[in-house]
């Protein structure tokens, strides 16, 4: 019979199952995680994504700098032929912009995200065939997320959206983004394992973050997040354990706008930093490396109508 920890190595990696390991949660992983990590996307899963405006992604660029994006589309631009095959029409934004490889062979990892519902369900996948815009994505992993920390949205189709805006590109951090920064309520944040090929469990993720405006900081090129209560994976955490390359993804869903900003991420286990901030079990450091302001880039909009219920029992940063 297999141990529980050969279990959790069918479908976790070694920076995973460290961090579970570490906070004492790996059993409990092993009787769950197996089962809900996928090489398939289930039916409900398909037909979910097809009904979607917008799936995030989280891509590489040539020198292997995770980046976070998304790609929009009117419902069925995200389809599944097959369990094992999505495809996306339409592009990936600021594709190019940011320098992403989405050649054949190249991981992606994707989130689709339903803001009115808080459904969300992920897949990390490469990248089987190309042309014109239009990705098929072979499955390397599938699984669902809970609906924890999404601020539901009515989102609907931006009558004045002009594709790309003004592009800003800087090594620091400016006054206008620290704002913009700071009074987010959502943002995505991709990462990557050190190595990127072989098992399915190697690859690329991108992750939802959300908490109350004023959960994200901003200091000189230090941008700090608390880490709330998930499902116990890790899959963001173990791949910065591995590998601290991350890359952020800020959407402004009122102005059009948007932020991306590469960065290298440290996890903070110090008790008294996590016990200054309500809510955190941990806090995330992320060196600033570049960031990318897009000006109305978003062709979505996203009215809001109110933040999960239990982020009362969360911090902001004083």
């Amino acid at each position: 019979m297999p141990s529980e920890t050969g279990n959790l190595s069918q479908v976790f990696h070694e920076g995973e199952v460290a961090i579970q390991e570490r906070l004492g949660v790996a059993e409990m992983v092993a009787k769950y995680g197996p089962k809900n990590i996928r090489d398939h996307m289930p039916d409900q899963h398909r037909e979910f994504f097809n009904q979607l405006p917008m799936m995030l992604v989280g891509a590489l660029d040539d020198s292997g700098q995770p980046w976070a994006t998304a790609a929009f589309g009117k419902p069925g631009f995200a389809h599944s032929p097959d369990d094992k095959t999505l495809v996306i029409s339409g592009g990936i934004l600021a594709s190019d912009t940011l320098g992403l490889l989405t050649t054949i062979g190249s991981k992606l990892g994707l989130l689709g995200l339903e803001s009115e519902t808080r459904r969300r369900n992920r897949v990390n996948a490469t990248v089987s065939e190309t042309e014109g815009g239009t990705y098929a994505l072979s499955v390397d992993q599938s699984f669902g997320n809970c609906p924890k920390y999404i601020q539901r949205r009515d989102m609907t189709w931006r009558e004045d959206a002009e594709g790309t805006g003004s592009v800003t590109r800087s090594s620091d951090i400016s006054s206008d983004i620290k704002q913009a920064l700071e009074s987010a309520d959502t943002f995505f944040i991709a990462s990557r394992t050190a190595d990127i090929e072989g098992a399915a469990r190697n690859g690329v993720d991108v992750s939802h973050r959300g908490g109350r405006p004023g959960f994200v900081k901003a200091e000189g090129n230090l941008i700090s997040f608390p880490d709330f209560s998930g499902n116990r994976f890790f899959n963001t955490l173990g791949n910065i354990h591995l590998d601290p390359r991350v890359g952020l993804f800020f959407p402004n869903f009122q102005t059009g706008d948007a932020i991306f900003i590469s960065g290298r991420a440290s996890i903070i286990w110090d008790q008294a930093r996590i016990d200054a901030f309500k809510g955190a079990e941990r806090i995330i450091d992320i060196e600033v490396l570049e960031t990318v302001r897009v000006e109305g880039i978003l062709p979505l909009k996203g009215d809001f109508i109110d933040e999960w219920p239990l982020l009362r029992n969360t911090g902001v940063w004083t």
